[in-house]
């Protein structure tokens, strides 16, 4: 290993994020050298280089995803947790929410409508029919379904009947989905939330064209609007807290001056200068450095230094119970020891979106 160990960024296909990011962990300091992953040979149970990877693509490609397990056990501080995000998924996320007293739409979860691969009739002896008529009268309509470990918009359906529903259904394949409530809002949000502790919310309006979902403005003023932002700011860090994410963005749908998490497992959320604008592009380059040079100074050589949410710590130091210590506190970069740092993003500038779009059937 090289005498200095470095900080690390592993992505894909975006481009303005990950040069940033290393031009400004340079910038701050010379003890942690930044530099994009570089990966030659993996072999099991040898460290590598780096004291912190924040990795931005393992979700799509396993190779990386194993080369993170593997720095991780040997001492890397992996942002996000590999092992968190390789269990994470959407349906788990929104009964954890109900758990930590985060409002979130009502949802149901349903079987994959064609058998996965290898499996028979007598594979699903255990499943009864679906109660449909149940499931429409306690969901309602319109409704969304959407996959239950997805992301980036992907077979995701918006359906005003039962037969619109059916018909979606049958175009899913293998996929286990989630049936959701539509949530009808006069307010949404994104918040980005670094370190479990800086957090941004970004007015912002996913009816509107992605080069434009940004260029949105915060509806709810005065009071309100100040109890809004507060309660949102307590929610984005209790469900960053419960799930161990270092590195995550939380969406807000507000309906009668609630706020309630439409969507909060991006843990690699778009932080492209197109699309989120350049004020939003700044802050969080600033906070993702300011996070791994707190992180890679905190890192102990050879041990685990990732984060575990509350969820996971709770159980396995509870001998009595499965759910999570309320008084459980996070710990390495989810922490509370610091005040959060919390903003409200302005209006976003119109600006190209990589986003990808919103599947259409």
């Amino acid at each position: 290993m090289s005498k200095k160990p470095k900080i690390g960024i592993l992505f894909g296909q975006e481009n303005t994020f990950p040069q940033a990011f290393v031009d400004r962990v340079n910038e701050k300091q010379s003890a942690f050298p930044a530099e994009f992953v570089s990966i030659e040979q993996v072999e099991q149970s040898v460290p590598t280089d780096y004291a912190v990877i924040i990795d931005r693509i393992s979700q799509d490609v396993p190779f990386y995803k194993a080369f993170l397990k593997n720095a991780a056990l040997t001492g890397t501080a992996v942002v996000n947790n590999p092992f968190w995000w390789s269990a994470d998924e959407k349906f788990f996320n929104n009964a954890l929410a109900v758990q930590l007293g985060v409002p979130v739409p009502k949802t149901i979860l349903l079987p994959s409508k064609e058998r996965p691969d290898d499996t028979n009739h007598n594979s699903f002896r255990n499943l009864k029919h679906m109660n449909w008529e149940g499931i429409f009268q306690h969901i309602g309509f319109p409704a969304f379904m959407k996959p239950h470990a997805g992301g980036g918009w992907k077979s995701v359906y918006k359906v005003d009947n039962p037969e619109q529903m059916f018909k979606a259904y049958d175009e899913t394949g293998q996929l286990v989905m989630l049936y959701q409530e539509a949530i009808d809002f006069t307010d949404y949000f994104r918040c980005y939330c670094i370190g479990g502790k800086d957090v941004r919310i970004m007015p912002y309006e996913p009816r509107n064209p992605h080069h434009l979902r940004y260029a949105a403005q915060m509806q709810t003023t005065g009071d309100a609007g100040k109890k809004l932002l507060a309660t949102m700011t307590d929610y984005v860090l209790k469900l960053n807290h419960g799930l161990g994410y270092d590195f995550n963005t939380v969406e807000f749908a507000v309906r009668d001056g609630i706020p309630i998490a439409i969507d909060f497992c991006n843990p690699a959320p778009d932080a492209d200068v197109h699309s989120v604008g350049q004020a939003n592009f700044d802050w969080v380059v600033e906070a993702v450095a300011n996070m791994a040079i707190e992180r890679a100074k905190k890192v102990q050589k050879g041990k685990d230094n990732l984060t575990w949410g509350t969820f996971v710590r709770g159980s396995v130091m509870s001998q009595d119970s499965a759910t999570p210590a309320k008084d459980a506190k996070p710990t390495k970069g989810a922490t509370t020891e610091e005040a959060p740092k919390v903003e409200k993003a302005p209006k976003a500038e119109k600006a190209k979106e990589d986003k990808p779009k919103k599947a259409k059937k």
